[in-house]
């Protein structure tokens, strides 16, 4: 298939892109600065100008394709740049879906978030809701919508991701770790390999046909072992962790932390807390992806990155 892949200079992105042409199909790249240069490029891949939350360069970009990846999102805002979650994660898939069924389109592959629902606990979790809505009832005959954990791997030259941040500014630098509440909150890292193949794979899968998947790892883990995990990455020993009670952190986040003073937003912060879980074993009955544990051994990436 030709497919059009928004997103494909981020993290999950170049991931997904490479994928693709690994798979035998060709890509078309949607990007807002021509000068950047996809994860792999050549034969089988071209880019195009444009960006989601213009409706106008969108149009005719995608006529030829068979399909679309939409993979485009932020995990903090920037009003005053006018980055925000309602217009890229909502209005930007809106553009997205509208331009592919005014191309006669009728494959559509969504990345949403673990936690995406109509009373999410913040913006990024609504918005990614009405975003699957509007993709769910758009029309196409064939569509997917997945729902990423927490996804880990090695970003090479592309964003960050959340344990290459993490390894940043908490693990690396401070000798005693500062922890919200007991730390006993449970992520389910993914890693990228496996989202990307199973974006892939839903191409032409009869089984991820109108579905909506968890995408997580199949171990949770406290939020205290994952900074262990991470320091094991980084080839530390863990550290000690002085955990902060959410009483006292709450207000200080919801105040300075909107000023952008901190190193966590509200909206994070809330997630966080929260937890980041959920039941995967139809994401790994239905695609052929190799489980990858979230172990120091597959985190030594951050040896490079951090």
């Amino acid at each position: 298939m030709h497919v059009y892949l928004t997103g494909a200079t981020g993290f999950v992105g170049a991931y997904i892109l490479r994928e693709l042409i690994a798979r035998g199909h060709t890509a078309r790249c949607l990007v807002r600065d021509p000068s950047a240069v996809p994860a792999v490029s050549g034969k089988g891949v071209e880019k195009v100008k444009g960006d989601v939350t213009n409706p106008k360069v969108l149009a005719g970009t995608m006529r030829g394709c068979d399909a679309v990846i939409h993979v485009v999102g932020i995990i903090e805002e920037h009003p005053s740049q006018g980055v925000t979650f309602e217009r890229i994660h909502y209005e930007g898939t809106v553009h997205v879906v509208d331009e592919a069924r005014q191309s006669g389109i009728d494959r559509f592959i969504q990345m949403s978030a673990n936690g995406a629902r109509a009373a999410g606990i913040s913006a990024y979790q609504t918005t990614k809701w009405r975003a699957e809505e509007y993709v769910r009832g758009a029309g196409f005959a064939h569509w997917t919508i997945f729902r990423p954990s927490v996804v880990f791997g090695d970003p090479g030259p592309e964003s960050p991701e959340f344990s290459t941040q993490l390894a940043r500014t908490l693990v690396k630098p401070f000798p005693i770790l500062p922890v919200f509440g007991d730390g006993t909150y449970r992520m389910q890292p993914v890693s990228v390999e496996e989202v990307a193949a199973a974006f892939v794979q839903a191409l032409d899968r009869a089984a991820a046909d109108r579905k909506t998947y968890c995408v997580a790892g199949q171990a949770s883990y406290a939020f205290n072992d994952i900074l262990d995990r991470i320091a094991g990455g980084l080839g530390l020993a863990p550290k000690p962790k002085l955990h902060q009670p959410l009483w006292l952190a709450r207000p200080l986040i919801q105040t300075i932390g909107k000023l952008g003073l901190l190193p966590i937003s509200p909206d994070q912060f809330e997630m966080l807390i929260e937890g980041n879980t959920c039941d995967a074993d139809p994401f790994y009955r239905d695609f052929d992806v190799t489980y990858k544990p979230f172990t120091a051994e597959n985190l030594a990436y951050l040896q490079s990155h951090a």
